[in-house]
C-alpha cells in the first residue's frame, strides 16, 4: 500500500519538487562513483576494497572479510605478502600469500602465490602453462581489513532469495524516505523546526 501512497504524492509533486528529488539521486550516485573512482588514483588499484570469497586464507583472512588494498608500482613485491591477483579467463580475483620470488638479471620479478589454508601452491590455479605470475597480474596486496563485514555479499551470491529480500527492503526505505520528504518538508520549506 505505501507504493501506491508514493506514487500519488509523486503525481501531486510540481516539476520543481521533481527535479529536487532527481537531482538528489544523481548526486548521491555520482557521489558514491566519485568516491570509488578517487579511492582508485589514491590507492593505484582498480579494485581498492574487495571481499575475501573462500576459507583458503584462513587464519589470516575469513570469509567475509573486507579486505583494502594498494597496488603502488614502485613498491616491490616482497615474500609473505597477501595479494589480489587476477588470472586470464578468471572473472573474480584470488586473495593468497606470495611464497616465492623468482627475479631475472634484468630485474623482471615472478612470484609464486599460496592460500594459507592450502596444502598445495597455486599453479593448478594459473591458466594453462603458467607457473609463476607477474605484476601485470596484481590487483592489489591487503593493507588492512576489517573482518566479516563483506559477508553481505557473500549472501546475496550464494543466496538468490536474499538478494531480492534486501533489494525490496532497500527499495521500501527509499521510498519511505521519498514519502516522508514529500508529505513533511517539502509542503513546508520555510518553516524552522526546533527541538
Amino acid at each position: 500500500m505505501l507504493s501506491l501512497d508514493f506514487l500519488d504524492d509523486v503525481r501531486r509533486m510540481n516539476k520543481r519538487q521533481l527535479y529536487y528529488q532527481v537531482l538528489n539521486f544523481g548526486m548521491i550516485v555520482s557521489s558514491a562513483l566519485m568516491i570509488w573512482k578517487g579511492l582508485m588514483v589514491i590507492t593505484g588499484s582498480e579494485s581498492p576494497i574487495v571481499v575475501v570469497l573462500s576459507g583458503s586464507m584462513e587464519p589470516a583472512f575469513h570469509r567475509g572479510d573486507l579486505l583494502f588494498l594498494t597496488n603502488r608500482v614502485e613498491d616491490p613485491i616482497r615474500v609473505g605478502e597477501i595479494v589480489v591477483f587476477r588470472i586470464e579467463g578468471r572473472e573474480i580475483p584470488i586473495v593468497h600469500r606470495v611464497l616465492k620470488i623468482h627475479e631475472k638479471q634484468n630485474g623482471h620479478i615472478k612470484f609464486l602465490t599460496k592460500g594459507d589454508n592450502n596444502a598445495v601452491d597455486d599453479r593448478g590455479l594459473y591458466k594453462q602453462g603458467q607457473h609463476w605470475l607477474e605484476k601485470k597480474d596484481v590487483v592489489g596486496r591487503a593493507r588492512g581489513f576489517v573482518p566479516y563485514i563483506g559477508i553481505v555479499t557473500i549472501l546475496m551470491n550464494d543466496y538468490p532469495k536474499f538478494k531480492v529480500r534486501v533489494s525490496c527492503l532497500l527499495l521500501s526505505e527509499m521510498l519511505l524516505v521519498w514519502t516522508i520528504n514529500f508529505v513533511f518538508i517539502l509542503p513546508f520549506p520555510y518553516i524552522e523546526f526546533k527541538l
